[in-house]
């Protein structure tokens, strides 16, 4: 899509490499969706295998990404951003790898297929997020507390996305969320309980800002402020959590457009946020989205800690030039997941999305296809 977006499909679970989508009985997977600007990245090494961990409540399918906004010309970072001395809280160079995932699921049932070690050792084995993307308050504490005490355990860092936001895409196939705010405050508050107080990495509703351009203003500064205040609980309920707020991807909005946004939203208060993240479920360069990520950072001013995050999961060949988003060919993973990026504002690669859960083309929905797994994998 040369209109660009991330595109986040969900189909009743969530995405990343552990949704949670659901029942209200919960599960917790992971997968995300794309833009275009082909740039090409080095397929990361095969990593020694990650350590297993007593089971969490099983994931779900979550988010893919779907046409959202309009591509933008995308300025020059500015040199002031990349001079501030940043001053973060350290956090365990490990990320955590949850033990339950569609390609867990998928390697640990087909020993015997000749795709499966290159899966295996590409995909599986690195660490992922997990997505809580039902509206199942009920459940969403004893879920949230599994990942986070999952990754205390191991001394890994788990990343975890909430992503309930009430008119969740605009109405479009990740439609859903909680009922309205009211519901979605309560909802957060329960997610915030859960998060103990080990470091934890909070990727705060994908799409919420870049995509809010189809509320009326009002709803616009109604969600803006239930994003405050979410970013706030959580830091509250613990304050090694790492907060960061939705900035889109560098084919979406301006920087200055997205920062004004992000501003309003609580992201340049330390109280709320820790900067924030780019890329979901997209398909932009690495070195498109550091540039990108640093010119929202210099409009979005706040304190010199703030840093950013990017999606690597599936951007090793870059945006596909068509613009086309649901499952292009040609991609491959990128950059594996760490938090030592030696990219000065960068705070860390993810993986946000599970790379081989379907955005719907090469499979139903939020689903593991190992053909697309085993193509962005090889």
């Amino acid at each position: 899509m040369v209109a660009a977006a991330s595109v986040v499909v969900a189909v009743g679970a969530a995405t990343g490499m552990m949704s949670a989508v659901g029942d209200g009985g919960g599960s917790d997977r992971a997968r995300p969706g794309v833009t275009a600007s082909p740039r090409l990245e080095p397929l990361p090494a095969v990593p020694s295998p990650s350590p297993s961990a007593t089971k969490s409540p099983a994931p779900q399918a979550g988010p893919s990404e779907v046409e959202k906004g309009k591509a933008e010309a995308r300025p020059e970072p500015s040199a002031s951003r990349t001079e501030k001395k940043r001053h973060t809280t350290p956090v365990p160079a490990r990320l955590y790898r949850h033990p339950d995932s569609q390609v867990l699921d998928w390697v640990r049932a087909n020993p015997d297929d000749p795709r499966r070690a290159v899966i295996e050792s590409r995909i599986a084995d690195r660490p992922a997020a997990v997505w809580f993307a039902d509206h199942s308050p009920g459940s969403i504490t004893s879920r949230v507390r599994a990942v986070a005490s999952g990754g205390a355990a191991q001394g890994r860092t788990p990343v975890l996305v909430p992503y309930a936001i009430p008119d969740r895409d605009c109405g479009g196939h990740s439609q859903g969320g909680a009922p309205d705010l009211g519901a979605y405050d309560a909802w957060i508050d329960r997610f915030a309980a859960g998060l103990g107080t080990g470091e934890v990495i909070v990727i705060l509703e994908p799409d919420s800002i870049a995509q809010s351009a189809c509320l009326s203003a009002g709803q616009r500064a109604d969600r803006f402020a239930s994003l405050a205040r979410a970013g706030r609980v959580l830091k509250e309920a613990n304050p090694r959590a790492r907060v960061y707020f939705d900035a889109g991807h560098s084919g979406w909005n301006t920087p200055a457009k997205q920062a004004g946004w992000l501003r309003q939203a609580g992201a340049a208060s330390a109280v709320s946020s820790d900067g924030i993240f780019s890329n979901v479920s997209n398909f932009h360069g690495t070195a498109d989205e550091i540039a990108y990520d640093r010119a929202v950072l210099d409009a979005l001013g706040g304190p010199p800690g703030l840093g950013a995050v990017i999606d690597t999961s599936r951007n090793g060949a870059g945006a596909p030039a068509d613009g086309e988003w649901c499952d292009p060919a040609g991609r491959k993973v990128g950059r594996a997941p760490t938090l030592s990026t030696g990219e000065a504002g960068i705070d860390g690669y993810l993986w946000v999305k599970l790379p081989g859960e379907s955005d719907g083309c090469k499979g139903t929905p939020g689903t593991f296809t190992p053909s697309y797994a085993y193509d962005l994998a090889r």
